[in-house]
């Protein structure tokens, strides 16, 4: 497991890629707040966006999980906890205002760059009206 990639993965530098060739600056691995030892993987700070790119194995794609037959329990346990750990890690981001998008790995780059995109795009929109009407 300590080889496993936790970052940097390769569908993650290609949707960073696009997203970076359109404009689009962000954060890398920023810790998601009030919560030690989690990070986003791409930040937007500003318009408050997390984008976190989920590996098939390690975080239950319905499509592609697979489930180790030796040691069933103790991968049972562990892969479900990570599970878990995402509903964590989302909700405490919503309750701090983040939009939250998840991805699977096997998506593609760039559907995922172009969703990524428009949300960033509506969200900063929406928070220049916020600004310019003086209600933030």
């Amino acid at each position: 497991m300590s080889r496993q990639a936790s970052r940097n993965t390769g569908p993650e530098v290609a949707i960073r890629r696009l997203l970076h060739a359109r404009g689009h600056r962000y954060r890398l691995h920023r810790r998601v707040p009030g919560m030690a030892r989690r990070t986003i993987d791409i930040a937007f700070p500003g318009p408050k966006v997390a984008v976190f790119v989920d590996g098939c194995f390690w975080h239950g794609c319905p499509q592609h999980a697979t489930r180790p037959k030796a040691n069933e329990a103790w991968w049972q346990k562990k892969l479900d906890r990570n599970i878990e750990r995402d509903r964590e890690t989302d909700a405490q981001l919503l309750a701090e205002g983040w939009t939250v998008l998840r991805f699977w790995e096997h998506e593609s780059p760039q559907s995922v760059s172009d969703r990524v995109a428009a949300v960033v795009a509506r969200t900063k929109a929406r928070g220049e009206r916020l600004e310019g009407n003086g209600v933030r």
